[in-house]
This record gives C-alpha cells, sequence and structure tokens, in this order.
C-alpha cells in the first residue's frame, strides 16, 4: 500500500486527543476585533471538537496524527 499525504492546511489546523475526538480552533478571531464584545472573544479563545459528522472526513485529510 502506499503512503497516503496528508493535507498540509488540515495538520496545521486540527489535533486527535487521545479519547479520538478532533480539537480545532474556532473562527472569526484574526481581526475586525472591535466590534466584538470581550465575553465573545474570550469564548472563541478555547478549543471545540468537531462535529461527529464531520469528523470522517477530516480524518481522511489527516491519517497519521
Amino acid at each position: 500500500m502506499p503512503k497516503i499525504k496528508t493535507h498540509s492546511g488540515a495538520k496545521k489546523r486540527f489535533n486527535v486527543t487521545k479519547s479520538g475526538k478532533i480539537k480545532r480552533a474556532f473562527a472569526y478571531k484574526s481581526h475586525i476585533l472591535n466590534k466584538k464584545t470581550t465575553k465573545r472573544k474570550r469564548r472563541l479563545r478555547k478549543t471545540g471538537y468537531v462535529d461527529e459528522s464531520n469528523a470522517p472526513n477530516i480524518r481522511l485529510l489527516i491519517p497519521y496524527k
């Protein structure tokens, strides 16, 4: 079997936890931060998890993580 190429954009954005969930960051935190409330920006700092319906597609992109 040949090796599978890892998607270079996905490898920078996703990590797999010990339990097998895929961790991700929240969007909308890079610019235009003046109009966003402090509470909203604080929530965006935390990590989220990829939805179970999208997880199989992400796993194909990061096969060796």
